[in-house]
């Protein structure tokens, strides 16, 4: 029987890790719940200033630039590296036209 309870445990195991090890979330885009649900030691009010820092200054560039959040370092930023994905965001609005004709783009 213990035998038995072991080949299942070893199983669900097997099934459940890779699941964990996948899950990823994009810093640009996921609110403070999922950041601090997904991130290690990111808990409610760590993942809210990160959404405060990126409401304020704008997206992320780099994983690197979420130490530049308070209460973030490197040493969050290094135990989550695998976890956090920056993706682009949408490209730039163009210009509205004027007269019919298109304005110069930036």
């Amino acid at each position: 029987m213990q035998t038995f309870h072991r080949i299942v445990l070893a199983l669900l195991l097997a099934i459940a890790l890779p699941s964990l090890a996948a899950a990823q979330v994009d810093i640009n885009s996921a609110d403070a719940k999922t950041l601090a649900e997904t991130l290690s030691g990111v808990g409610l009010v760590k993942a809210e200033a990160i959404v405060a820092y990126r409401t304020s200054n704008g997206p992320f560039r780099r994983i690197e630039d979420l130490g530049n959040v308070k209460g973030i370092g490197t040493k969050t930023i290094e135990a989550n590296r695998e976890a956090i994905v920056i993706i682009d965001g949408p490209a730039k609005p163009r210009a509205p036209a004027q007269n019919g004709k298109p304005l110069a783009a930036d």
